[in-house]
């Protein structure tokens, strides 16, 4: 095995342009951990706007660093007191988040309990299109609002990375699911069991639904949040995935008897090993928009940063 790597790492912040491949030493996992050769990493939106200085590069300090946290790959090493994985399974994981994890290189190491075997179903780019934005999906769905069978929930930006894996873990739970988008996508929504596919240029969304258990509000827009509260019923749930809770939305929240909060992913297998037995039961899927190698990371990155894609955009590093 090499004792150096290739990685992607930036020496300040910026747009793509300030990304480039470096060459490291390749880690050695510690007790606890195992390492992983990387063979796709997704690219999530809180990649680019760390990069760029936004997102949670208050909580790293200045460049240089590597991101990347969305993992699928085959575990080369395990460290001591490591009991549940061995050399050569292939896995997925989430791992450190929101600590740095260094995803965007060919090799990772992290505790073991960040990951979870990948089911055989799963290609690589799949895989590692599935950790960040569906634990973040299943962590709000699930563990946050509880949703029960008959409840209604309305999916902003339905077709993106966190939206279309929320769609199909809402309708694995029996909800009614309405999701936003532009006309283009509606025919994949519907593909993904969307039940009322609404085009958010075509009129205020606000107006067409209303008596609504949930909201994922996948936007992170303070004025998306006032409007989407008012499709809330009593009691009704809104869930601001980017950006946290706008003030005055919460204080409007609060005079009309409704919920809100913000939420960060975080590591866990119990959520992971709950999304590979949906995709095992064939009742959640992981849509790739694009898979680009290592070399082309900056490309990537501008198409994740668009916020136009249906999907995932997952590096390859084979």
């Amino acid at each position: 095995m090499t004792t150096q790597m290739n990685m992607v790492t930036q020496d300040l912040f910026g747009g793509p342009q300030v990304l480039r491949i470096a060459r490291t030493e390749r880690p050695e996992p510690g007790p606890t951990e195992v390492l992983v050769k990387v063979h796709a990493a997704g690219i999530n939106p809180v990649d680019v706007k760390t990069s760029r200085g936004e997102g949670l590069a208050w909580y790293y300090g200045e460049p240089p660093y590597t991101l990347g946290w969305d993992v699928s790959g085959t575990v080369e090493a395990v460290g001591f007191g490591v009991t549940t994985l061995k050399v050569g399974d292939e896995v997925l994981g989430m791992p450190n988040f929101p600590r740095l994890a260094g995803g965007f290189a060919e090799y990772v190491t992290a505790p073991s309990r960040h990951w979870v075997r990948k089911p055989a179903s799963l290609s690589h780019a799949e895989a590692a299109g599935l950790p960040l934005a569906g634990l973040t999906a299943w962590q709000i769905i699930v563990d946050t609002a509880e949703l029960a069978a008959g409840q209604r929930v309305l999916v902003h930006a339905a077709a993106g990375g966190v939206g279309h894996l929320a769609v199909q873990i809402a309708k694995a739970r029996g909800a009614y699911v309405i999701g936003t988008a532009r006309a283009a996508k509606h025919d994949f929504l519907r593909s993904i069991g969307v039940d009322q596919v609404l085009d958010y240029t075509a009129g205020p969304f606000e107006e067409a639904v209303a008596e609504l258990d949930l909201v994922v509000d996948n936007i992170g827009d303070p004025e998306h949040q006032l409007r989407s509260l008012r499709t809330l019923r009593e009691g009704g749930l809104l869930v601001a995935v980017p950006g946290g809770v706008d003030p005055k939305a919460a204080e409007q929240a609060r005079a009309k008897g409704l919920r809100i909060t913000d939420v960060l992913v975080e590591p866990d297998q119990q959520g992971l090993r709950g999304l590979v037995e949906l995709i095992e039961r064939k009742e959640l899927r992981v849509e790739v928009a694009a898979q680009l190698p290592l070399a082309e990371v900056a490309r990537a990155f501008e198409l994740v940063g668009s916020g136009r894609t249906q999907g995932k955009v997952v590096l390859t590093l084979d």
